[in-house]
């Protein structure tokens, strides 16, 4: 037992010099770069690294047995990128990448979450760093007077940090990284997410104009949809995206995408969602794509839903689509004093035609779990119509999902007049479609 103490003592030594090091190289070369007048590029900056490291390494003995390599390589990943996380952001299998404090790393493979024991960051000290590299880069701060902080990568990945004494454990840093290359229907069809009837009918919908809310729990896939129900926008159409962090990738020429800032240090020149979509109805657009609604905007979008802007798009955290207009409707009530609860709810019915519900499932892949018609209002409540709906089956070797999407058999008369009107073609045999999933292997590196 005292030899295992002894080794777990001498470990902790050479991690303490060794970030001890790091930083004095670090210094060391911050210096230097400062002194000379001009940013160097980064083989000079690695070339520095050595030249630092090298002394340091010359002149403390008991540090003989370390990897100069692989030890410059991990302080130009510091000092230039973001430290022990940029081999899990080079990692196309890696979609999403979470700290909770400095030694704790998971990441999220093919859906499901998994700690990452080879990756760790010095200290503390040292994951704030690379958290401050980060909000650098966007103008964005997390310290003492802003806690929290939302972020992204220059490749559009998502960031989210928490420091103490809000993070009780150390710092936590959450990255839902980018796709390099956006994810199409295709894409969803191979990976089951949804059926060919219901695509067929969410394209045509979209072509369309009928106005559409996403919903879904964090992590559900309710973006990745919203990306590809966005491709179906005509290319003649003005869009305006707005959004907290910059994500969708829309391919549209025509398109303005609007992100939300922060207040500066003096809590001045904060622009929320809500100032941003406000702008965007002055901004002659036919379809607004709004990332999140959440809170206040709500009105805003409702309101440009119902007056020349129908065809518009968003997403909502909601699990089911009651729920989802359930949350629409306190957000209405939140933003004017001047409607009633009754007011509400046939605003949200005249404005929205389509709520799709998205969530994960056991085995981490996404699925379309409903899809659902407004057809107005049965006295005071909103009437919805489920038009797709996802019927679990049993779990497969492995812990793989099986089910079917089904339709239910009936049309959806106020969509079906819609996406008639405007020309495009619909096909009343999509909502008798049964398509059965899971029972096929599944493709490796499937799309979850």
């Amino acid at each position: 037992m005292s030899g295992l103490c002894e080794r777990a003592w001498a470990e902790s030594e050479t991690r303490a010099a060794v970030s001890m090091l790091k930083a004095r190289v670090q210094d060391e070369v911050s210096a230097r770069v400062a002194d000379m007048g001009e940013a160097p590029d980064e083989a000079r900056v690695t070339a520095l690294i050595g030249e630092a490291l090298g002394a340091y390494l010359a002149a403390s003995p008991e540090l003989a047995t370390l990897d100069e390599k692989a030890l410059a390589r991990e302080i130009a990943d510091d000092f230039l990128r973001f430290g022990p996380l940029q081999s899990l952001l080079a990692d196309d299998s890696v979609t999403e990448i979470a700290a909770n404090g400095p030694w704790r790393i998971y990441v999220e493979r093919k859906g499901r979450m998994e700690p990452e024991p080879n990756v760790r960051f010095d200290d503390e000290a040292h994951l704030r760093r690379i958290v401050d590299r980060i909000g650098t880069r966007v103008n964005r701060r997390c310290d003492d007077a802003s806690p929290l902080m939302d972020a992204r990568l220059p490749d559009g990945s998502r960031v989210n940090a928490v420091i103490p004494p809000l993070a009780v454990n150390g710092t936590a840093l959450t990255i839902r990284k980018f796709a390099k290359d956006r994810m199409s229907a295709l894409d969803l069809l191979a990976a089951e997410t949804l059926s060919p009837a219901m695509l067929a009918f969410l394209a045509a919908a979209v072509s369309g104009r009928c106005s559409i809310v996403v919903a879904g729990g964090t992590g559900s896939g309710k973006t990745t949809l919203l990306n590809v129900l966005s491709a179906f926008i005509p290319a003649h159409e003005r869009i305006v995206t707005v959004e907290d962090a910059a994500e969708l990738q829309l391919k549209q020429d025509d398109l303005v995408s609007l992100e939300s800032r922060p207040p500066n240090i003096e809590g001045k020149g904060e622009v929320t969602i809500h100032d941003l979509v406000k702008n965007a109805l002055r901004m002659r657009p036919d379809r607004i794509v709004v990332g999140e609604v959440r809170d206040v905007e709500a009105l805003e979008i409702i309101n440009a839903m119902t007056t020349g802007h129908d065809g518009s798009l968003t997403t909502i955290h909601a699990n089911d689509a009651q729920t989802a207009l359930s949350r629409l409707e306190t957000m209405l009530l939140k933003s004017s004093s001047g409607y009633d609860a009754a007011t509400v709810r046939k605003m949200i019915a005249q404005a929205v035609d389509l709520v799709v519900v998205i969530g994960r499932m056991l085995d981490g892949t996404r699925k379309i779990l409903s899809v659902n018609a407004i057809a107005g209002m049965e006295g005071p409540v909103i009437s919805l119509e489920e038009l797709f709906a996802f019927e679990q089956g049993p779990l497969l070797p492995g812990g793989r999902v099986s089910g079917a999407f089904a339709g239910a058999g009936f049309q959806p008369e106020r969509v079906r007049n819609r996406i008639e009107s405007w020309g495009v073609a619909y096909n009343p045999s999509w909502f008798f479609d049964r398509h059965e999933v899971g029972t096929r292997p599944a493709k490796e590196g499937a799309a979850p």
